[in-house]
């Protein structure tokens, strides 16, 4: 009876013990992330891409004038079997399975195949998450074609002078383009880390500030989220009284003829900061004009909006085959661009499926060629037919005379 009484005792003991020590970690975590950051990580936990509806927004509208892909060309896309390792699979079994919302192929302008599920549709925005960080490289090279910018040797100190004491004056725009900042950052789901509070702060602008070096700049690249950051908030203030989203609509939302209104999320309302590493908004049909973008070498219908020296510069590092271009985000969302091809498709979903990056482009590549050899296998028989009619009715004239 005394041992039972003892280790009750005891156990009450070691309880009050884990309870005063889970109270101090969340105080830290309050008083380190502040209570809003700590409020949404609890409440929405992990991310997906309906996030959107969870953050404060800053609009884009829809253009004055849409530009439509044309729609009177359809392929049996679905039917088409894919390789996964040593076995294949139904193209419409993978989409069935791996959770996608959009699926879209464009070939030549032309629809080829468009479907939706789990109750989205042509009309429904959905989260880009890392996408978004090639968007902000096209703005980063409008901006210095514009001159807000000098160019990406600019340090980013320049901007964001508060860093220098911070050991970034060698620190500049193209080290974070190509993420060898050498900032400390970690991209992971640790709910206390870093990326899950740049994620869902509301004061993003004083999370960026804070931020250190782990090394010097240009020495290795390390895929981090915290390089577009930081250069979202250079970006901001190179642009003075103008929003990223401002810009963003006048020189490229309107411009490619966006049909549907977008957002970008911001940490906080109304004078946040654009989650420009992770929180463009759009349909699938408008984020495929920013594959067409670049399909034609950052122009538009004739007219230039993107340096052709900058598409071919910030693609490098994108290329997998020898042409094919892709940018891809959390869970699975995918540009995929393969100008050999002429094809643009975009997957956009709640889940990888347990594919990699690389076995989603095997996927698209090998999509590519099979819709190119289908359209001009359909091409060639639709000439040979009108060949044969025209035959036969010459032959016609002839019998009849």
């Amino acid at each position: 009876m005394n041992f039972i009484i003892y280790m009750n005792k005891h156990r009450r003991i070691f309880i009050i013990i884990l309870l005063c020590m889970a109270g101090t970690v969340m105080i830290w975590w309050v008083v380190s992330a502040g209570p809003t950051t700590v409020y949404r990580t609890v409440l929405y936990n992990f991310s997906d891409i309906d996030d959107d509806r969870i953050f404060p927004q800053r609009k884009l509208t829809s253009a004055p004038l849409a530009f439509l892909f044309r729609e009177n060309i359809r392929t049996q896309i679905a039917s088409l079997s894919v390789r996964l390792g040593g076995n294949e699979v139904l193209l419409k079994e993978l989409i069935d399975m791996s959770k996608t919302t959009a699926f879209l192929v464009i070939k030549d302008d032309f629809v080829v195949f468009e479907e939706y599920y789990l109750g989205y549709d042509r009309s429904t925005p959905s989260l880009s998450f890392s996408m978004a960080k090639s968007f902000l490289s096209i703005l980063v090279g409008c901006a210095i074609a514009d001159g807000y910018l000098k160019s990406v040797d600019q340090p980013v100190t320049d901007f964001v002078p508060e860093l220098k004491k911070n050991g970034f004056a060698s620190v500049t725009v193209k080290h974070l383009l190509q993420m060898t900042s050498g900032i400390d950052y970690t991209e992971n789901d640790f709910p206390f880390g870093l990326h899950v509070r740049f994620y869902y702060t509301d004061h993003l602008e004083d999370e960026i500030l804070k931020l250190k070096l782990r090394e010097p700049p240009g020495r290795r690249f390390v895929y981090k989220s915290s390089d577009a950051f930081l250069l979202t908030l250079a970006l901001r203030r190179a642009l003075g009284g103008k929003s990223i989203t401002e810009y963003m609509q006048e020189r490229l939302w309107n411009q490619l003829g966006m049909e549907y209104d977008g957002a970008w999320s911001i940490d906080h309302a109304p004078d946040g900061l654009e989650k420009t590493g992770c929180c463009l908004s759009a349909t699938a049909r408008d984020f495929a004009k920013f594959g067409r973008l670049y399909l034609n070498n950052g122009r538009w219908d004739g007219r230039r909006i993107v340096p052709e020296s900058w598409v071919k510069e910030s693609t490098k590092l994108d290329v997998s085959d020898g042409s094919a271009r892709e940018s891809a985000g959390h869970l699975g969302q995918f540009l995929y661009i393969n100008p050999t091809a002429g094809v643009i498709i975009v997957r956009l979903g709640k889940s990888t499926w347990g594919l990699s990056r690389e076995e989603w482009g095997n996927i698209f590549m090998s999509l590519s060629e099979s819709i190119r050899r289908q359209l001009e296998n359909g091409a060639e028989s639709s000439q040979k037919q009108r060949t044969e009619q025209r035959h036969d009715f010459r032959q016609d004239i002839q019998d009849k005379r």
